[in-house]
């Protein structure tokens, strides 16, 4: 008898990446605790100098590049060995792809893409590389990164509804959950669904999670492993 996978979504924030190196943006440390959050990271920003906009977001592409999957990453990948497994990520790097987690959708953009800045539907693949002043797309407007602003439309939030709704565990990591419309969607999880919260601090803990206050790459390698022994001890009991 064949036993059809069970659905996981693993929700990842600033704080999985944070342990490869990767600057937050929110922490006491964070980006936003040392810049202006409104001269480079909003559509007025964007409008007012795109070329200080550019140079911030070529920085961030240059570290996420020289950034490496850490345990974390590869033990979420590794899910997919036991569970149809879905990421949906407010991280803007590219490190749960590399370690090879085969679905995943990024809720703020990517770092490795570019994107039109007339018509934001036209995105293309820029692999790591800088954006310059003069590069354009088709229709004669300068590329942008493809990275959601503030003040602009946070894309795939009814694919992810859907996704937690469905699914039979959801594993949260390295997200503070202050970050709207994204940390709300934790709460559409099913009552008896398999609930996980790993991070250092939250804001407030979702109804029925199991919060487990500590490092990503020490703590979800456990939690995954733990999965996957539990759907292999069913698959033989079949």
């Amino acid at each position: 008898m064949r036993l059809e996978k069970k659905k996981i979504v693993v929700f990842t924030g600033a704080g999985i990446s944070a342990e490869s190196g990767l600057a937050t943006y929110r922490d006491s440390d964070g980006l936003w605790n040392q810049l202006p959050v409104e001269s480079l990271a909003t559509k007025q920003a964007w409008q007012n100098n795109p070329e200080l906009v550019l140079a911030f977001y070529n920085e961030r592409i240059a570290k996420a590049n020289a950034a490496k999957p850490n345990a974390a990453h590869l033990a979420i990948a590794e899910l997919e060995q036991c569970f149809d497994v879905t990421v949906i990520t407010q991280n803007v790097d590219d490190l749960h792809e590399r370690a090879g987690s085969t679905k995943v959708f990024h809720l703020h953009g990517r770092l490795n893409f570019a994107q039109s800045s007339a018509d934001a539907s036209l995105v293309y693949p820029w692999h790591g590389k800088p954006i310059l002043t003069g590069q354009q797309c088709e229709l004669n407007s300068q590329l942008r990164p493809n990275i959601v602003l503030f003040g602009e439309q946070v894309p795939h939030l009814d694919e992810a509804r859907k996704l937690i709704k469905e699914a039979d565990k959801v594993l949260a990591v390295g997200s503070s959950l202050t970050v709207q419309p994204a940390a709300r969607l934790l709460n559409k999880a099913r009552f008896h669904a398999d609930k996980v919260l790993i991070s250092k601090e939250i804001k407030k803990k979702p109804f029925g999670y199991q919060f487990i206050r500590g490092n990503a790459s020490n703590l979800v390698p456990v939690v995954c492993s733990n999965w996957m022994r539990e759907a292999q001890h069913q698959k033989i009991e079949i």
